[in-house]
């Protein structure tokens, strides 16, 4: 039989068993609409991820300080301080002497201390020292060699080293920036930066509001990649000599000035001292070093630690590595130049990479749940269409025997019923398609980034079509394999 007469022969069959052929692929719309859904939704989230992370190198890592919480809380209730407001220092109250070991040892002369009264001993005579140690030329007890004394002093009530971490206000300073610049190999940039949250006023504003205001050093454009769509950004010369400028993000000028035009050399102020609007940058729609640009004001580092965040600023390293695959070499000796300057403290590093990763593993995830809801559904309406071609070769059993009585061979009949699967397919497939387009913007109402592309249509029109010929093939194969006159004696 001729492709043309078998095609006619599907056609009419079809189009005598529209209902039929619209509720078998039902199965097939859902599954082509879900892959044209599970293409675009993962391409809207790579594109989102592309967006939030655009001005961040994958090299990027942020180095900040936090206090401990009991240190916080006892800042807060003014405990600890000496008489003359001085830095507090994590210090065991010795108001019960010191234990243990301590009353093993023995002073030769001059007073020992008080140890019921907690004073500390005098060191100066010790001809033990601490046990367990020595004692070198009459000097500091030997510390080499603890002994028991560690054990012993903290089952008895001592204190754990770990327990005197970030217990000192430490504040990262541009001498902290050179350390780093000069122990540290393998990294391009650095850089130190803080936000404050401000009290703005000006422009178009007829209140003061509050918005994050950064100070910053001239590198921290480049090293942020942050564009600039009029005037300059903020320069080594502002910082020097600690101007009044500021540099407004494009988010932040459209709220206070109405527009980035009328924003340029206005006058704003920030803590209700003015300065100047020397650039504005383009829109980023991200984050960086904590800070989004989009809605920030950026000062010259020195300008906002002399008139806004004063002595605690609690500022942010910025370090760029040279090669991403180091990203973690350069964290530890990072860590390791801190240690030497910070004895006790912990540092929070972040590396841009990770968080790139992260938001790009969990899109991946949301993706390959999407893709596996597809397979299944694909698989039942499969199914589907495979018992309805079995019911349909029930009932045209007749019809198959009269057709291979008039020459028609085994290959012309799977033929006929493998079109008859592969068209219904093609019609879900394109129903399947305009119910994705039309699901879209319910889709994007619920806050989920929608990319179509054609791409995507024409791969769910392809996997329908592939389903159905794959279990309509089962279907076929029997109807061929009908014998003319057990055929034609069917009822």
């Amino acid at each position: 039989m001729r492709l043309k007469e078998l095609l006619r022969i599907v056609w009419i069959n079809i189009i005598q068993n529209k209902f039929k052929v619209v509720l078998t692929s039902i199965g097939i719309v859902v599954g082509a609409a879900t892959i044209v859904m599970v293409i675009a939704i993962g391409r809207g989230g790579q594109m989102e991820v592309a967006e939030q992370f655009k001005n961040l190198n994958a090299g990027a890592i942020d180095i900040s300080y936090e206090l401990s919480a009991d240190a916080r809380e006892s800042r807060q209730s003014g405990s600890g301080q000496t008489a003359g407001g001085g830095m507090e220092r994590a210090v065991p109250d010795m108001g019960g002497g010191f234990p243990g070991a301590f009353a093993t040892g023995s002073a030769d002369s001059g007073s020992a201390g008080t140890f019921g009264g907690g004073g500390l001993p005098d060191m100066g005579n010790f001809e033990g020292g601490f046990p367990g140690g020595s004692q070198d030329g009459g000097g500091r007890p030997d510390f080499g060699d603890f002994g028991n004394f560690g054990s012993d002093f903290i089952m008895s009530g001592g204190f754990d080293m770990s327990d005197r971490m970030n217990q000192e206000q430490i504040t990262l300073s541009e001498a902290d920036v050179e350390d780093i610049e000069v122990f540290v190999p393998g990294i391009s940039a650095v850089s130190i930066s803080y936000s404050s949250r401000t009290s703005v006023e000006g422009g178009e504003l007829e209140e003061a509001v509050t918005y994050t205001v950064a100070g910053v050093k001239e590198n921290y454009a480049e090293m942020s990649n942050l564009t600039l769509e009029m005037g300059e950004f903020i320069t080594d010369s502002n910082d020097e000599n600690t101007e009044k400028v500021c540099v407004l993000g494009a988010q932040a000028a459209k709220e206070i000035f109405g527009s980035a035009l009328d924003a340029y050399d206005s006058i704003l102020y920030i803590d209700e001292r003015p300065y100047v609007v020397n650039g504005i940058l383009s829109e980023m729609g991200s984050v960086s070093s904590g800070i989004s640009p989009d809605q920030a004001i950026f000062i010259p580092y020195s300008t906002g630690i002399k008139y806004i965040a004063g002595d605690n600023p609690n500022p942010t390293v910025t370090v760029i590595a040279e090669d991403v695959s180091d990203v973690e070499t350069v964290i530890a000796n990072i860590e390791t130049v801190l240690a030497d300057s910070y004895p006790n403290a912990e540092f929070t590093v972040n590396d841009a990479g990770s968080k790139m990763e992260a938001a790009s593993a969990s899109n991946d995830t949301l993706t390959m749940l999407l893709v596996a809801m597809a397979a299944i559904v694909f698989i039942v309406g499969g199914i589907g269409i495979m018992n309805v071609l079995f019911v349909s070769v029930k009932e045209r059993t007749n019809e198959i025997g009269i057709l291979k009585a008039l020459g028609c061979t085994k290959k012309d009949i799977l033929l006929e019923f493998l079109f008859e699967a592969a068209a219904i397919s093609v019609i879900g497939g394109l129903l399947g398609v305009g119910f994705s387009f039309g699901i879209t913007p319910v889709v994007e109402r619920l806050q989920v980034r929608v990319e179509l592309s054609a791409m995507g249509a024409v791969m769910a029109v392809c996997f329908a079509v592939i389903t159905g010929t794959v279990f309509g093939f089962y279907p076929a194969w029997k109807a061929s394999r009908l014998i003319p006159v057990e055929a034609l004696n069917q009822e």
